[in-house]
């Protein structure tokens, strides 16, 4: 029997979002690293904070989310009535392509970039372009030339997942100033703090009308499990985004854990410098294998193989020894593995594992 309920058209071409592996079938100790989670955890006084909120768990969190604005605005010298918060940076995505596209309408992206904006372009029944990316990183003269009055949203992030590259402060300048009138450029600032001294493009949300800024704390502040996300643009985008917001969308122990997990810088800088030592010993000795690896300015790196059937042989290498790591196919990146940095030990074994897998590898 066919059911006269129907989801609205679209709805069921979307591909269903796949995650990074978290286990593998009969092998035990693994060690994740694909989902570009921090190895280090969030910091002792954001866990503390989670645990404050223990008591007061039948009543309702915050609805403006004041106090954690308040620390945002504190720790990145911003206007606190210009920030909004979400569960996790996805909500803030889908929340864009809600308010702003619809049928008749295309949301641009790159071709390697981030599966949540096709799948949530689809979503609000728009219609996703992906451009072609030059050596896995941001064309920007493509961008534009893909632009027309059709387009409403231009997502980037930058740096990129999964390819870990990112274009100068200049070029999404440029990219701003060229796109058509009704197009909003949001700049993705997921990994943002993993870049010493970068602002997201803060400065850049400052001077225009036409940018807005997504950023997460489920990446370098460790607090993926709890899904807090927050953005940053003109007051126009944001008096929309909050009639799209339910009034309770981030939850206590969130709001308390992001809170404490923002002011606690010295902890944000500690885990920098970790991250990039040992995303620089990663690169450096995969290179050495001969695994190419562009520059990364993430969490993680994009460790690319001669060929596809030689990826799915090193992933197999890496899962039989409990090592986690992420196939990219569905980037768009066959012949790749996205490579979170985990802790020292555990970089070593990644090394220590394709060293053996590369001198036997044979196609």
């Amino acid at each position: 029997m066919t059911t006269r309920i129907q989801p609205q058209p679209g709805i069921m071409d979307i591909e269903l979002y796949v995650g990074g592996k978290a286990h593998v079938d009969g092998v035990s100790n693994t060690v994740k690293l694909s989902s570009n989670e921090n190895p280090w955890g969030a910091s002792e006084k954001a866990k503390q904070a989670y645990r404050s909120v223990a008591g007061n768990l039948h009543v309702y969190p915050s609805s403006d989310h004041s106090e954690l604005r308040a620390a945002i605005a504190k720790v990145h010298d911003l206007d606190a009535e210009r920030i909004i918060c979400s569960n996790g940076s996805d909500e803030l995505i889908s929340f864009l392509c809600q308010a702003y596209a619809g049928a008749g309408d295309e949301v641009l992206f790159t071709e390697h970039g981030f599966l949540m904006y096709k799948l949530c372009a689809q979503a609000a029944g728009a219609t996703p372009v992906a451009v072609r990316e030059i050596e896995r990183t941001t064309d920007v003269d493509a961008l534009l030339e893909a632009a027309n009055e059709n387009t409403k949203l231009v997502f980037i992030a930058n740096p990129n997942n999964p390819t870990g590259t990112m274009i100068s402060e200049e070029e999404v300048a440029r990219l701003a100033e060229g796109l058509p009138e009704q197009a909003l450029l949001v700049l993705d600032g997921a990994y943002a703090e993993y870049v010493e001294g970068f602002d997201g493009h803060a400065s850049l949300v400052e001077q225009r009308e036409n940018i807005f800024m997504t950023r997460t704390f489920s990446k370098i502040y460790g607090l993926g499990g709890l899904r807090v996300g927050w953005g940053y643009g003109p007051l126009e985008v944001i008096q929309t985004l909050q009639r799209v917001r339910g009034p309770f969308n981030v939850n206590a122990g969130g709001l308390a854990a992001a809170e404490a997990a923002m002011l606690d810088v010295d902890y944000t800088a500690k885990c920098q410098r970790l991250n990039a030592e040992w995303r620089d010993y990663l690169h450096a000795e995969l290179g050495a294998l001969g695994i190419a690896c562009d520059p990364s300015m993430g969490n993680f790196v994009l460790a690319r193989f001669g060929s596809e059937a030689e990826a799915d042989a090193a992933d197999q290498a890496l899962s039989s020894e409990g090592l986690i790591v992420r196939a990219v196919k569905s980037y768009g990146l066959p012949d790749c593995l996205r490579i979170t940095v985990g802790k020292g030990a555990d970089c070593k074994r990644v090394v220590a594992v394709l060293s053996v897998f590369k001198e036997g590898w044979e196609e």
